[in-house]
């Protein structure tokens, strides 16, 4: 049967700030005024922060402190005040006025005042009049005498709408007590439990519980459901929201309880009830408790007897140090407990006392502690039904390079926790907040870079942003911009409109910050990654840096993996040491998946024999154009009129391009060869290469116009055609990499490249007859920008913990 009655309860956020108190009292007038609708009673906390101001007012006053309590006061009198002047018209304020200059007169008889001042039947009920105390302290409420004495408070109401105060009650020989903080979210449960009604509702300053802190993660979102017992796990895990004692009523009586926003009140905010969500793959939050200290204690003795574990959990509680997590060693020989770091030296000293015998004689040590460290916990209803939670979880937060310094599980299946150091706080939460689909995988680039390549990717980003959240939970935002002129970090993003936007913030950047000066803010950011689409040398030192901040790194720069061979692998170990991503697929093929298939090469176990490729769509194009007749400037006026080729032609006809992929393709393959080492020859001879200017590059290229058509038409007389080549044999005794222009038979995978098509084939013992080929086009900025793309997204699937 449907309850007659509903409870609303408004925290003081919701009343004490001011413009709030009319909206309130609407949503009580508008569930009293729905016909069909259960009928109102309301439940009301103190003003704003006045418990804690009235704390610090009984502080000071027994410091004998005149001036600060009467401070204190003044506070709380004047938050009253104005609240008041809200609702109350000149008479009933002065009225007010002078009740509150005597005791403070409590809120609810005002709301009841503002309520029957707008034409509804309220009266004011102090909840002392029937919610008993079962002990002094005020934690927990005697329930059969509150239920003794509720009845005939509640006949007295007859059809007014009862506003009652929360946070107290008196106790049995009539003493008033408080009961704790979320003592008036006890007192709406109780009231609603009292009155059988079918829902009580928490009117608050947010929309609902949330999936994750959001000064944390920027994207959490209110959960929609939860059950009764993912409620309490939460709490138990320090979840503000609620307290444990909170649920009690709401599950003994079976009514719903919904958080929801007063100053929002269309949000749907959260509904907890015994069913909950009923999708079991939907986990609910990811909390974060910090400020804690990680204790351990080690027993060195063949025989302890009775475990560890339970006699220390009874020292440390017995004196009122709270135990968030403990884990034990099998046989209780070692034993973790955490608590809070405020708690630390108490902790310690009462376990010195309690164990000093046996630590006096060397059969127990105690370590040092831990601090500060966070406890985060993942809570799922549905977790213990599904494999691999654990694996998921833990695996997410080592990739992300996050030490875990202990981790317990319940027996309940709801919920499994890790500690770890403070300083890792925010990583660990936005990582496994990402890695259990609670969001989209947010993604923020720092992209370095404004020419073709990067233009490219700003506009795919753009194109691609709905396609990536809505498939793949993945949104890449594009937090800065830099190049040699400065640089920008804007934080809520760059690309949230339209691409005009980013090349305005572009331009304006000149004069702006150096990147490095940049990197601490962006370390701090969602899964932050540095993009380098430039040529630029020396971007060794900014990896590194990114490195060690905890930055993931994508480039399609080669000349870093070009280096010297010992400061290419200090590169790579400085990745792995923090543990962070280095994708650089794009620096050999552009978009072509090459040094992929050649790591899976490897990988499996296969024998590589040889690698030929042509590596420069640029170079390509100029082949293809050759053998269809035109001269050689011509090909190259067209290669660079197509943004084929670097700002100067020169750089890709030299070769040194093609050198550099070649060199990163063998150090794949596991040779230890330096730039030095491959034997070069460039496209054009050598003494046409010492011209800086495009212009006059491309047009003394004409010397060489007929000798270029003399070789093409002698190849093509042969059946053979000039390709531009970089070949790789692990097992040669002279040079092991060449890159060359050399004539291809009309056989050879590379013979039947058209345009600006780059190729790869890989002979090895399993593809000795057919080579494995990758091909593809090779150059343009929309191919290696999505080539860039592809390497990001690739960085955020694993960190969505399915890479």
């Amino acid at each position: 049967m449907e309850s007659s009655w509903q409870v609303y309860k408004f925290g003081g956020t919701s009343l004490g700030t001011p413009g709030r108190l009319p909206g309130v009292l609407g949503l009580i007038e508008a569930a009293r005024d729905h016909a069909a609708g259960p009928r109102p009673a309301v439940v009301v906390s103190a003003l704003g922060d006045s418990t804690d101001d009235l704390y610090q007012a009984i502080s000071q006053a027994a410091r004998k402190d005149g001036a600060g309590t009467a401070a204190e006061f003044a506070k709380v009198r004047a938050l009253a005040r104005a609240i008041a002047e809200t609702v109350l018209r000149p008479g009933a304020l002065d009225e007010f006025s002078r009740e509150v200059e005597g005791v403070l007169y409590p809120l609810q008889s005002r709301l009841a005042a503002a309520l029957r001042a707008r034409g509804g039947n309220a009266r004011a009920v102090d909840a002392r009049d029937f919610m008993v105390a079962d002990k002094a302290d005020g934690a927990a409420v005697a329930w059969t005498e509150t239920v003794r004495a509720f009845a005939p408070v509640a006949a007295t109401w007859g059809d007014a709408i009862p506003v009652v105060t929360g946070f107290i009650a008196r106790t049995r020989d009539g003493r008033t007590v408080t009961l704790g903080r979320n003592g008036s979210d006890y007192t709406a449960t109780l009231l609603g439990a009292l009155l059988k009604a079918g829902a009580v509702t928490v009117w608050t300053d947010v929309l609902g519980v949330m999936t994750a802190d959001p000064a944390i993660v920027a994207e959490a979102v209110s959960v929609d459901r939860l059950s009764y017992d993912e409620a309490l796990e939460l709490a138990y895990f320090g979840t503000r929201m609620f307290h444990p004692r909170t649920i009690t009523p709401l599950r003994e009586s079976g009514a719903t309880l919904h958080i929801r926003s007063a100053t929002n009140p269309q949000a749907p905010g959260t509904r907890i009830d015994a069913e909950g969500n009923p999708d079991p793959n939907r986990p609910t939050c990811v909390t974060s408790l910090e400020s804690l200290s990680l204790l351990g204690v080690y027993s060195r003795q063949a025989d302890i007897g009775r475990p560890l574990g339970g006699k220390i959990v009874a020292v440390l509680e017995a004196a009122a140090v709270r135990v968030w997590l403990t884990t034990e060693s099998t046989l209780g020989r070692t034993f973790s407990a955490v608590v809070p770091q405020a708690d630390q030296a108490k902790a310690l000293r009462l376990i010195e006392t309690a164990f000093a015998a046996e630590l006096s004689r060397g059969d127990l040590t105690l370590g040092a502690p831990r601090a500060p460290v966070t406890m985060v916990t993942l809570v799922a209803e549905a977790m213990g039904r599904k494999p691999n939670v654990a694996g998921r979880f833990l695996g997410a937060i080592g990739r992300a390079g996050v030490a875990v310094r202990a981790i317990a599980q319940g027996s309940s299946e709801r919920s499994i926790s890790s500690v770890v150091d403070a300083d890792d706080t925010a990583v660990a939460v936005r990582t496994v907040h990402a890695a259990f689909n609670l969001s989209h995988a947010e993604i923020s680039v720092f992209l370095l870079g404004k020419g073709i390549v990067a233009r490219s990717l700003m506009a795919q980003l753009q194109r691609q942003d709905a396609a990536l959240r809505a498939h793949h939970d993945i949104h890449v935002r594009l937090v800065g911009l830099a190049d040699s002129a400065g640089a920008i970090l804007a934080p809520e993003g760059l690309g949230a409109g339209a691409l005009p936007r980013l090349a305005k913030a572009a331009a304006s950047k000149k004069g702006g910050h150096d990147v490095r000066a940049l990197l601490p803010a962006l370390a701090r950011l969602p899964n932050p990654v540095l993009v380098d689409c430039t040529a630029a040398d020396g971007m060794e030192t900014l990896y590194t840096e990114a490195f060690a901040r905890g930055i993931n790194v994508v480039s399609a720069n080669k000349k870093p993996l070009a280096l010297p061979q010992a400061q290419a692998d200090a590169l790579k170990a400085e990745a792995r040491r923090h543990y962070r991503a280095f994708q650089y697929e794009t620096t050999v093929g552009a978009a072509l998946p090459v040094i992929d298939t050649l790591t899976n090469l490897v990988r499996t176990g296969d024998n590589v024999v040889r690698i030929e490729g042509a590596l420069s769509g640029t170079l390509g194009y100029l082949c293809d154009r050759l053998a269809a007749g035109e001269p050689l400037s011509q090909a190259v006026r067209q290669a660079r009129d197509r943004r084929y080729t670097e700002p100067n032609p020169r750089d890709d006809l030299s070769g040194l391009d093609v050198a550099r992929k070649a060199l990163i393709l063998a150090r794949e393959l596991g040779l230890r060869l330096d730039l030095a080492d491959v034997a070069l020859e460039p496209f054009v001879p050598a003494a046409h290469l010492r011209e800086d200017d495009p212009e006059k590059f491309i047009a003394a290229l004409t010397a060489l116009d007929a000798a270029f058509a003399a070789r093409i038409d002698a190849l093509a007389g042969r059946g053979g055609l000039l390709r531009y080549l970089a070949r790789i044999e692990p097992g040669a005794r002279g040079p092991q990499v060449t890159v060359a222009p050399v004539e291809v038979p009309a056989g050879h995978p590379a013979a039947s490249l058209r345009g600006a098509e780059a190729l790869v084939a890989f002979s090895t013992e399993r593809y000795q007859e057919y080579p494995l080929t990758v091909r593809g086009a090779g150059a343009g900025g929309d191919v290696t920008a999505a080539g860039v793309l592809a390497d990001i997204l690739r960085l955020a699937q694993n960190i969505r913990g399915r890479g």
